[in-house]
């Protein structure tokens, strides 16, 4: 072996390649600046491989990139030897760079041949954009069904709140109703006693000033049961049949009067209007609440308008829908409106916004009171300035289809039953 060594490198027989060129210049040269291009060209290879690697650390099978690396530097470095060998015959250093490049040669066609089965399962581009568009969708259809969801929630949370307020105002309507009732029956008690006392002392000035006393603050305290009753919805009603037109039409100058010079009342009266079965005064008694509360957020002065129309299966602002024909009675003022919190609470017995001494806080509950045991709805709507309130009474049953307005059968209050 050590023998095969030295003869390897063994030159002194050798001659160097430029001879067999017959050392003509144009030969020469021209293989030298054809291997020193090559051997340049191979060397930048590998730097260009190395810095690519190094810097993409996500790349798959990166140390195929490092055997072809060493492959191509191997490759330059046998041009380079190439030109070395024109002058110096040392062939045997040459000898072994080819046979080194040669295994780096035979390494590097067996990894491509066995990475190649999972090069070829790589995605390509085209499909990479595929499943990128893929997935894009899948993660619009995520969120459309997140924001589907989110929906969902909100919308059944509202409704819960809804119900939760439903059920807070039924109880505070029974509660209310029962206290009223029982307190009721003892101010009739009470009343009685003092109508008594009051025909037993009526030639005593001093004592009669002071049943007369009580009794108006028995009477007071009779009108404010009545109030609460209306709410708790246990108040006696006297059902009509009979025209809200005609009704708001004979109640415009007291409603006039009872808001002053400075505001404007604006009636719009659908002549068509439906016939509707409730009590004559506890109406007229709601729409002038209404009226009052309007003028009162309206200290300036500004514009009332009272409205009436028919209503089919209408659409609340809860977003809920009601079944069947409706008479709708709009109270709308252009005053400071109300916040949210004002409206959330704007039904409940004695909740008011007026000062102390202003205001019982009765008014709009009485209304919605009486409104649910008419079997209709009542609502606000206030968004930043004025404020709209909305009555909707169940359409009259049994009547034909002509105007109301024309129809003597429908004046201010004919009770059920005498209707022609």
């Amino acid at each position: 072996m050590l023998q095969y060594l030295q003869q390897l490198w063994e030159t002194n027989s050798l001659s160097p390649h430029g001879i067999c060129l017959l050392w003509r210049p144009e030969l020469i040269w021209t293989h030298v600046g054809a291997d020193a291009a090559i051997g340049i060209a191979y060397y930048s290879i590998p730097i260009a491989l190395a810095y690519f690697v190094s810097h993409r650390s996500d790349i798959q099978f990166g140390w195929i990139f490092w055997a072809f690396a060493l492959f191509i530097l191997a490759c330059g470095t046998t041009h380079f030897f190439s030109i070395y060998t024109l002058w110096v015959p040392d062939y045997g250093t040459e000898a072994l760079i080819k046979v080194i490049t040669a295994a780096l040669s035979i390494i590097t066609a067996v990894a491509v041949w066995v990475l190649l089965p999972k090069a070829l399962s790589i995605p390509s581009t085209d499909a990479l954009r595929r499943l990128n568009e893929e997935l894009i969708q899948q993660i619009a259809e995520r969120n459309a069904a997140l924001a589907a969801l989110q929906a969902e929630k909100t919308e059944r949370l509202k409704t819960e709140e809804m119900l939760r307020q439903s059920q807070k105002m039924e109880a505070v309507g029974q509660l209310t109703g029962g206290i009223a009732h029982d307190f009721n029956n003892l101010l009739t008690i009470v009343v009685g006693h003092l109508e008594r006392l009051e025909r037993q002392f009526r030639d005593d000035p001093t004592v009669y000033r002071s049943i007369k006393g009580a009794m108006d603050g028995a009477s007071k305290g009779a009108a404010l049961t009545q109030k609460l009753l209306a709410f708790g919805r246990r108040q006696p009603l006297t059902p009509m049949r009979l025209n809200a037109n005609l009704l708001i039409d004979s109640m415009a100058d007291l409603i006039r009067r009872a808001v002053g010079e400075r505001v404007t009342v604006d009636v719009k009266l659908d002549p068509s209007l439906w016939p509707v079965e409730v009590d004559h005064n506890q109406l007229e008694n709601a729409l002038l609440n209404l009226a009052v509360n309007a003028r009162d957020a309206m200290p300036d002065g500004g514009h009332l308008t009272m409205q009436s129309q028919n209503c089919t299966n209408p659409k609340i602002e809860d977003g809920q829908t009601l079944k069947g024909l409706f008479t709708l009675l709009t109270v709308s003022d252009d005053g400071a409106g109300m916040s949210a919190e004002t409206k959330s609470h704007a039904f409940e017995p004695f909740f008011t916004t007026k000062s102390v001494g202003e205001g019982t806080g009765l008014g709009l509950s009485q209304v919605y009171g009486f409104v649910k045991q008419s079997n209709g709805h009542v609502e606000i709507h206030s968004e930043g300035r004025g404020t709209t309130i909305r009555i909707y009474l169940p359409r009259a049953q049994g009547q034909s289809q002509h105007s109301p307005a024309a129809n003597p059968d429908f004046a201010l209050g004919t009770p059920l039953g005498q209707a022609g």
